[in-house]
This record gives C-alpha cells, sequence and structure tokens, in this order.
C-alpha cells in the first residue's frame, strides 16, 4: 500500500515538473536556438529538471564516483548500462551535459517527447538499417567537444543484469578515434524495474565513471566492446558486493 501511494505521488510529481519545465525549456528554445547550436542552454535547464526529479523521495541516496577520470578535452562516448527509466535523471546528476542517443519511440510520448527534441537529442529507430549512419551525425558535436551518451544495450534490462552490446558506439569510435568512457550504474532497476509503473520510496543508487578507453589500443570494434562489456560487468558486481 505505501509503494502504491508513494508511486501515485512520485508519478504526478514528476507529470507536472515536466509540464512546467516543458513551457521553460520551449521559451529558452525560442530565445537560444540561433546561436546555440547543440542546444547546450536548454539541456542544462533538462539536467534542473532532473535533478529535482531524484529528490522526489528522502529515502533515495545517490553515491557517484570517479567523476575526475573525465577529461573534457578529449572527445568522449560516455556508454553506460541501462537498468530503468530512473537511470537517465540519475546520469543527469554528472557536472557535465552530454547529446543523449535516445530510440525515437520516445519522441511519440506527449511532452517527453518534445523536450528530447528542443534539448538536441540524437533520436534513432534501432532496427532499422539507417541506425547505425544517423549515428555519424554525432561526429561534428563529438569533435567540437560535446560528449555523448548512449547506452550499447540499446534497451533496458529486465532483470538488472547486463545484455549484449549493439555495435554503433564502438563503431564510431575506432573510425574515429574517439575515447569510450564507461558508466555502471546499479539502483535503478530495484526502483523501478522495466515494464512497471510502481516506483519504491527506498533506493540506493549507485554509479562509478571508469577509466576511459582508448580504441587505439584494440585490434577491432568487436575486441572494444567486448573488453567495455567486460568492463562493467565486473564492475556492477563490485558495487552490489559494496553493499
Amino acid at each position: 500500500m505505501a509503494k502504491t501511494l508513494f508511486s501515485i505521488y512520485a508519478w504526478t510529481y514528476f507529470v507536472l515538473l515536466f509540464i512546467v519545465y516543458f513551457v521553460i525549456i520551449a521559451l529558452t528554445f525560442l530565445i537560444t536556438f540561433p546561436f546555440d547550436r547543440y542546444r547546450k542552454i536548454t539541456n542544462r535547464q533538462l539536467g534542473f529538471m532532473a535533478t529535482l526529479m531524484m529528490k522526489v523521495s528522502p529515502g533515495w541516496k545517490q553515491t557517484i564516483k570517479g567523476v575526475d577520470r573525465f577529461d573534457p578535452e578529449k572527445p568522449t562516448i560516455f556508454i553506460a548500462n541501462h537498468q530503468s527509466f530512473m537511470d537517465i535523471p540519475f546520469i543527469f546528476q554528472l557536472p557535465w551535459k552530454m547529446k543523449w542517443v535516445v530510440k525515437h519511440s520516445m519522441t511519440y510520448i506527449p511532452v517527453m517527447g518534445w523536450m528530447v527534441k528542443l534539448t538536441g537529442q540524437l533520436t534513432i529507430n534501432r532496427s532499422s538499417k539507417s541506425a547505425l549512419k544517423k549515428l555519424s551525425n554525432l561526429v561534428r558535436p563529438l569533435k567540437d567537444l560535446v560528449p555523448v551518451m548512449i547506452f550499447p544495450e540499446g534497451t533496458r534490462s529486465l532483470d538488472g543484469e547486463i545484455r549484449s552490446f549493439k555495435n554503433g558506439a564502438f563503431l564510431l569510435a575506432m573510425e574515429h578515434g574517439f575515447t569510450i568512457q564507461p558508466i555502471v550504474i546499479d539502483g535503478a532497476h530495484e526502483t523501478l524495474q522495466s515494464g512497471s509503473s510502481n516506483l519504491s520510496p527506498n533506493a540506493n543508487f549507485k554509479m562509478e565513471v571508469l577509466d576511459a578507453v582508448n580504441p587505439a589500443d584494440f585490434s577491432g570494434m568487436a575486441e572494444l566492446k567486448e573488453h567495455c562489456r567486460n568492463l562493467l560487468i565486473e564492475k556492477l558486481e563490485e558495487l552490489r558486493r559494496s553493499d
């Protein structure tokens, strides 16, 4: 009963935040789009909203490590495991803002989808043959030192464990020499499981930014992808042992 009541409260709070920040972001977009090429300003506002989302419960604890491992002077593709919808506002707590790769289906969701477009995220249809080609739109922002965030699993995990990885992020890194920086997350799956709307009022969110990976150190994309996935699996197990 307590979980149900909290979920009703939390989703009501989230909906109100989305409506208020959509208005703020839309007005800001109208003012800034002529000079804010990568929508950095509206993306920062989205980050403010994400911070408020993570404050919905005093029982939600957050631990973030390794932020000093990111070198903002290097073009960087961040990858992370994907446990739940709550991964997104949690990752937004990092002290830098990124251009996200999200499923095109998100643009069909009222308000949320509109904000995806207004904040300059890249939407792709992962089932389309043109999905990999569309990732080339990230090359210019990366070269201009706008970091990119990709979930290489492609979708949320059903059980909180790390699924197989798609090729996109690693092909992009290999072709252009972009740094890959893994991020491992835990706690989001227990808070909001895939396919459920029930949120837990108590949660222990953990995130660690791992050391950057240079694609030049690997013989090919498959080796780079396997290495990064193994890093995330090992670190996820380590995070869970520290509970």
